[in-house]
């Protein structure tokens, strides 16, 4: 069994003694937290369900991420991230909810945002926010597996 899927069984069970639940906002991971997830039996004690939000147009609709920071600071920012947060949390209900959102390759980076360049965050049933600024290397399956794993492990610290 590999890591991944130790920690995700581990936090199954541990959710389910707390009777606690988790979401996610997904972007350029394009639903792979989801999918480690709904992989691992008993998620479905836990898991709410998620967002796969890649135009900024549904994340403006669905998460309620203002016109106005996607416009000034991008959709690959810590302030795209904290609405994404506290959008899927309206929208699921969850106790805890993770967001990502960022630049997978391998077009799309920029000098200032280069390819690699991923926001992830966690919010945790207080309503705090942590958002991390994350720079992976590789193709865009590693950028993405990379944010996947990041992603899970920021969730395993918050809840254990």
């Amino acid at each position: 069994m590999e890591k991944r899927e130790k920690i995700i069984e581990n936090l199954i069970k541990t959710l389910s003694i707390r009777n606690q639940t988790v979401s996610f906002a997904e972007s350029c991971t394009g639903g792979r937290i989801a999918a480690a997830f709904t992989a691992v039996s008993g998620s479905s004690a836990i898991f709410h369900g998620s967002c796969i939000t890649y135009a900024n147009q549904i994340k403006e609709q669905w998460l309620k991420v203002p016109k106005a920071i996607l416009e000034t600071k991008g959709a690959v920012s810590q302030e795209c991230v904290k609405y994404m947060l506290k959008g899927m949390e309206k929208m699921a209900g969850s106790d805890y909810t993770l967001a990502v959102s960022g630049i997978a390759g391998p077009t799309g980076g920029t000098e200032l945002k280069p390819v690699g360049t991923v926001y992830i965050g966690v919010r945790t049933p207080d309503g705090e926010n942590e958002v991390h600024h994350c720079l992976f290397k590789g193709d865009r399956d590693q950028i993405q597996d990379q944010a996947t794993s990041f992603a899970i492990e920021l969730l395993a610290k918050h809840i254990n």
